[in-house]
């Protein structure tokens, strides 16, 4: 091995070659980022869906176009009839989320006159913003309707640590029972 002897430090590149290449790949992003757009400037639009008379080339006039009248067709639905509900069979928790004592108990005596099965009350440990029911799967109807017995504005899904089996009422400090 004669002339250059090669150390483990690698290949050293003339500082103008370095430059000139971090230039040229700066340069080529900042091409790509400006070059990039919507694409609802390519997209093709539609003509508009009325057609216009062609007229050929000796032909001046315009052809007769005459109205057809359609017979008007009337789509009758028939509402559905809402969703019967079973109260005395849809299980009713209640919790006192309020510094009101006896909330939970009250209200569970009145949704009982009302017919729901209630099968529990307990004060309930955490935060809730407002008084709501909340409800398992295909439960929503009976929570509506347990809500507007109970005057209460707010129905949500139910989430964990509630049961999913039933509707699950949380009190607080602004519930006024009627």
């Amino acid at each position: 091995m004669t002339g250059r002897r090669r150390t483990e430090d690698g290949v050293v590149l003339p500082t103008r070659l370095m430059v000139f290449s971090i230039s040229a790949v700066a340069l080529a992003g900042l091409v790509f980022v400006a070059t990039q757009g919507s694409d609802d400037a390519d997209k093709a639009k539609p003509a508009s869906s009325q057609s216009q008379p062609t007229f050929g080339p000796r032909d001046n006039t315009a052809p007769t176009i005459t109205p057809t009248s359609t017979p008007t067709v009337t789509a009758t639905t028939t509402p559905k009839p809402p969703p019967v509900i079973n109260k005395a069979k849809t299980n009713v928790v209640i919790f006192n989320n309020s510094n009101v004592k006896g909330l939970a108990g009250r209200t569970a005596s009145k949704a009982t006159t009302l017919t729901w099965n209630v099968v529990a009350t307990d004060n309930w440990y955490g935060t809730v913003d407002a008084t709501t029911v909340y409800y398992g799967k295909n439960m929503k109807a009976a929570a509506q309707a347990l809500a507007k017995d109970l005057g209460i504005a707010r129905v949500k899904p139910a989430i964990a640590p509630m049961q999913f089996d039933r509707l699950t009422v949380i009190l607080t400090g602004d519930y006024k029972p009627s």
